[in-house]
C-alpha cells in the first residue's frame, strides 16, 4: 500500500488511565508500520507522558474544564483539531463526546471510524442465567479494527517496546541502587469486586520480601490508599510505598524498570503492560474473556477465582456489580499462587 507522506489521523481516547494506557501499544505498533504517517492524540493533559518518546505522535490536551466543556466546547475542540488539518479520525472511545466530534469531521468530509466495543457480547458473558462463557475480542484487537477501517491494518504480533528508562536520582535514593530484584505490587482497584483481599495480600508481600533478593514497591494513590499502603511496608527494609511519592513521569520509569508487577484488573497492568513489563492479574468479579486482559501477557499470568465455587462468575466487565455471596470468591486465588506466579516469573 501507498501512503500520503502528508496522511494525518486523530485519535481519540479519554476515560481513565488504564483506557488510555491500553491505545498505546496498538499506536506504537501502527507508527511503526506506518512511519510516513501522523497520528494526533487527543486525551487528557495528564496522560501525555504516556505518549512521549513514540515516533510521528503528537498530543492534543482535551480541555474538559474550560475550552472543551459542554456542547459548545466540543464544537471548539472540532475546529481546534480540524486546523491540524487532519484527513481521518479514529474514535477509540465511541461514547456522546466522541461521537459528536467524530459526526463533525464525517459531515466535514474526513473518513472516520470508531471502536466497537460488543456490548451484547459482554452482556451474554456476564449475565447470571444462560451465560456465554467464550472469550471475546480483545481491547487490542478492536483498536485495530478501526484502523483497518481507515485503510491501515495494523500487526500486533511483534510488538515493539520502549527500553527502561533511567531513573533519576531522587528515584534512586529513595529506591537504593542495589541489584535486588524489583517487584511492583498494585493491590487497590476501583471497585471493591476486583481487589484481592488486603489480608492475603499482606501475607504475599511478607513471603515475598523474606528474600532479600526481592524488593517490594508498592503503587497506590489518593490518602487512603496511602494509608494503608504504609501499614502493608511494615518495617520491611525491601518494601517500599512509592504512592503519592512521584510524579507520572517517575512512576512510568520506575515501572519500566520492574521486574514483575502484580496488579489487580486495573489502570497498573496497563501500564506496566504498555511498557513491556512482565505482569501477573488477580481476577474477582471480572474476567480476561471480556476483552481487558493487559498487552501480550500469557494467559496463566491471569489468577483467577473458581468458577467452580462461584459459577456466575464474570459477575460484570468492570466490577462495578455486587452479587450476594461472591465477596468471598477471590479468596479462593491463594496466596501460594500468587507467590509462585511471581517466583515463576523471576526465573524466567
Amino acid at each position: 500500500m501507498v501512503v500520503n507522506i502528508h496522511t494525518h489521523i486523530a485519535v481519540m481516547r479519554l476515560s481513565a488511565m488504564g483506557d488510555v494506557a491500553m491505545a498505546v501499544p496498538v499506536l506504537r505498533a501502527f507508527v511503526n508500520q506506518y512511519p510516513k504517517v501522523k497520528l494526533t492524540v487527543i486525551s487528557r493533559p495528564f496522560f501525555k507522558p504516556f505518549f512521549e518518546g513514540i515516533h510521528n505522535v503528537s498530543f492534543f490536551a482535551f480541555d474538559d474544564k474550560h475550552r472543551h466543556k459542554g456542547p459548545l466546547g466540543l464544537l471548539r475542540l472540532f475546529e481546534d483539531v480540524r486546523k491540524l488539518e487532519i484527513d481521518s479520525f479514529a474514535d477509540l472511545h465511541n461514547v456522546l463526546r466522541s461521537k459528536i466530534v467524530r459526526t463533525l469531521f464525517t459531515l466535514n468530509g474526513k473518513k472516520t471510524a470508531y471502536t466497537d466495543k460488543g456490548r451484547e457480547a459482554k452482556k451474554e458473558l456476564t449475565r447470571r442465567e444462560n451465560k456465554v462463557f467464550k472469550p471475546l475480542f480483545t481491547v487490542f484487537e478492536r483498536h485495530v479494527k478501526v484502523f483497518e477501517e481507515l485503510g491501515f491494518p495494523v500487526d500486533l504480533s511483534s510488538p515493539i517496546f520502549p527500553q527502561k528508562t533511567t531513573l533519576d536520582q531522587e528515584i534512586v535514593n529513595f529506591i537504593g541502587s542495589d541489584h535486588q530484584k524489583l517487584i511492583g505490587i498494585a493491590p487497590f482497584a476501583q471497585y471493591e469486586a476486583k481487589v484481592y483481599p488486603l489480608d492475603l495480600m499482606q501475607e504475599v508481600i511478607h513471603q515475598l520480601a523474606e528474600n532479600p533478593a526481592h524488593k517490594i514497591l508498592l503503587f497506590g494513590g489518593g490518602k487512603k490508599e496511602i494509608e494503608t499502603l504504609d501499614v502493608m511496608s511494615g518495617s520491611k527494609d525491601n518494601v517500599i510505598n512509592m504512592a503519592g511519592k512521584m510524579k507520572l513521569q517517575q512512576e512510568l520509569a520506575l515501572i519500566s524498570n520492574l521486574d514483575v508487577m502484580v496488579s489487580m484488573d486495573s489502570g497498573n497492568a496497563h501500564i506496566a503492560a504498555m511498557l513491556g513489563v512482565k505482569v501477573i492479574t488477580i481476577w474477582g468479579g471480572t474476567h480476561p474473556y471480556a476483552g481487558f486482559a493487559p498487552f501480550n501477557q500469557p494467559l496463566e499470568n491471569a489468577l483467577l477465582s473458581d468458577r467452580e465455587k462461584y459459577p456466575m462468575l464474570p459477575t460484570s466487565v468492570y466490577g462495578n456489580k455486587i452479587v450476594p455471596g461472591y465477596d468471598e470468591a477471590m479468596r479462593t486465588i491463594t496466596r501460594e499462587m500468587v507467590v509462585l506466579r511471581v517466583q515463576k516469573q523471576l526465573e524466567e
